[in-house]
């Protein structure tokens, strides 16, 4: 009897070797989207060690770096179905430390520190609704629209801070002290977009993708061709366009509601009503 068990005992193992490599995926493939997140940690944390050395400019460019590697770590988890919950958290505390601490201590040596408190301040401001946005959208995964991000995702706020850096570099302006209140002021709206329900497009509309390709692909190349002509301002007013376009849809659509409430109320006004109020000023 205990023969047969021996020879049964290679069929099964070879029956559950055979089952991983149909139905699921090595243990080994979860490794590849944590790759990225640790480069995506790393290359936040060069730009804070830069930043601490006065090297603005590279940890402006390290932040942008990290946005890459943010974006592919996320893709890859997605395509080989790699997705598991310490990936979610691990990229989770690796975004705080790149789009968080990076931006708003570069932000605060880079430009901050002369407004004493105010300064420091709104760069804790800026980690502290960062990371409370990050926090959020972990809860609301799955819950809400892929369509859209509820207010300003953290990346987005990094590369705001990191190509404004770039952009004012580029215009060759060597003291940011001479815009310095302007952005102490924007650095507190950042954070409070961060934490606003105001939505922001997330472009994952692959149905609009997969229906016109060859616009998109046009798009993207006519894109890539502007940045290259001059990156930091280019990338600073595209960067700039989808920071402001958030507030300016949620108003658009927020007016558009009040001029339907207005006309639906002035259609369910009774009959004659206006006429009577004009007969009154009238005999007045």
């Amino acid at each position: 009897m205990s023969a047969e068990i021996k020879k049964r005992r290679p069929r099964k193992r070879r029956w559950r070797r055979f089952k991983e490599r149909e139905g699921q995926f090595h243990r080994g493939t979860y490794i590849v989207p944590n790759l990225f997140t640790t480069a995506n940690l790393f290359s936040g944390f060069f730009g804070i060690v830069n930043a601490i050395n006065g090297k603005f400019e590279i940890a402006a460019i390290a932040i942008l770096i990290s946005c890459v590697f943010d974006i592919l770590d996320g893709k890859v988890a997605r395509l080989t179905k790699a997705t598991s919950r310490f990936g979610v958290e691990y990229d989770s505390l690796a975004d705080l430390v790149a789009f968080g601490v990076g931006p708003g201590l570069l932000v605060y040596l880079w430009a901050l520190r002369p407004y004493g408190r105010l300064g420091w301040l709104a760069a804790f401001l800026f980690v502290a609704c960062g990371a409370l946005r990050l926090a959020r959208f972990n809860v609301q995964v799955g819950t809400v629209s892929s369509k859209y991000f509820v207010g300003l995702p953290i990346p987005g706020a990094a590369m705001m801070v990191a190509t404004t850096v770039l952009f004012l570099d580029g215009w060759e302006i060597s003291s940011p002290h001479l815009v310095g209140a302007p952005l102490l002021v924007f650095t507190y709206v950042l954070g409070f977009l961060m934490v606003s329900t105001i939505p922001f497009n997330s472009f994952k509309d692959f149905e609009f993708v997969k229906s016109k390709p060859l616009p998109v692909m046009f798009l993207v190349i006519v894109l890539v061709t502007v940045v290259a002509v001059s990156p930091g301002p280019m990338l600073f007013t595209l960067v700039l366009t989808y920071v402001i376009s958030g507030p300016l849809e949620y108003l658009l659509k927020r007016y558009r509601a009040s001029q339907s409430t207005t006309a639906a109320a002035d259609s369910t006004a009774p009959i004659g009503y206006e006429d009577t109020t004009q007969d009154d000023a009238t005999h007045s």
